[in-house]
């Protein structure tokens, strides 16, 4: 179950991924506030916004009214407005609108499907954080924080669901090329005084760029049983960037 808004970063990589599971034999849903030229037309289609209980409820139902039963979930949920220069241009609503979209769209989503999830013996959860390779600057910090919860959160369901044989997965991406990535990164340039070639020649892999495609192989590996005994980490799809760079 994936989720896109017009200001998602990582735009393409939820379609990438839905199309990889598929590919390998997954019956998958997609979840958006609406239908995406990207989304694999072999993916069933819920229409509804997890940034509210009341949507990501209905988009859970949903789901397991079309699967029957679910044993693969990945919260692909994110976006951010960056406050220029600094924190103190971040809003209430801003801090807000990180959290319900980075965050809680995840808690909200999982919750109704974890019954689901315990009884099917062997099942997967995949959240998909970003900018985990460079600090969070200021005019990100709303952002960054949102994105730090997400991952504890990660973390204690992964301990919580091991009993059950669920794992719980994080997958950070570093610079990977989508629309709203490409966006992301330009003002991120602007913001430094350097061009997004300068950014890409910091990625120790050759200096270049990601792609969604990476990506998705990235959680596709994690929501299969080849990650049979992997649970409760950070997986880098970064280039090198990140933990040990």
């Amino acid at each position: 179950v994936g989720h896109h808004r017009g200001r998602d970063r990582r735009g393409g990589i939820g379609a990438a991924t839905a199309q990889l599971l598929i590919d390998g034999g997954a019956t998958v849903a997609v979840a958006a506030r609406s239908h995406h030229e990207q989304t694999p037309s072999g993916a069933a289609f819920i229409q509804g916004d997890i940034t509210t209980l009341t949507g990501a409820n209905a988009v859970a139902e949903e789901a397991l009214k079309i699967l029957g039963g679910l044993d693969i979930l990945v919260n692909n949920a994110g976006a951010a407005t960056p406050r220029l220069p600094g924190s103190e241009m971040s809003t209430d609503e801003d801090w807000l609108d990180a959290l319900m979209i980075n965050f809680m769209s995840a808690v909200r989503v999982t919750n109704p499907l974890l019954k689901s999830l315990r009884e099917s013996g062997s099942g997967a959860i995949v959240n998909v954080t970003s900018g985990g390779v460079i600090p969070f600057h200021g005019f990100l910090a709303h952002y960054g924080a949102a994105k730090a919860a997400l991952s504890s959160y990660t973390r204690s369901l992964a301990k919580e669901l091991a009993p059950a044989g669920v794992r719980v997965n994080l997958v950070t991406p570093g610079a990977i090329i989508t629309p709203g990535g490409d966006e992301g990164r330009q003002q991120l340039a602007a913001a430094f005084g350097i061009t997004v070639e300068q950014l890409y020649k910091a990625i120790p892999l050759e200096g270049r760029p990601g792609t969604a495609a990476d990506m998705a192989e990235m959680i596709a590996f994690l929501a299969s049983d080849r990650a049979a005994y992997v649970t409760g980490h950070n997986h880098f799809v970064s280039g090198g960037q990140g933990e040990l760079a």
